[in-house]
């Protein structure tokens, strides 16, 4: 996962392709976990706060403009 500091260096464009890149990655763990083809749950868990990470840096980003 990406930190915060890494996230803040990006554009507003590219983190905009980095909050959609970790939706799609979500979603298809929740399909695995659905289908009960995923081992480590926890990672559900890493990836829905990276999208809330991502997502409260493009509005912080977003606002200053």
């Amino acid at each position: 996962m990406t930190k915060t500091a890494d996230l803040r260096q990006k554009d507003v464009a590219a983190l905009q392709a980095e909050v959609k890149d970790l939706q799609k990655a979500h979603f298809n763990m929740r399909m695995q976990k659905a289908t009960q083809q995923l081992n480590n749950t926890a990672q559900m868990r890493l990836t829905r706060r990276a999208v809330a990470r991502a997502k409260t840096i493009l509005a912080e980003k977003q606002a200053a403009n």
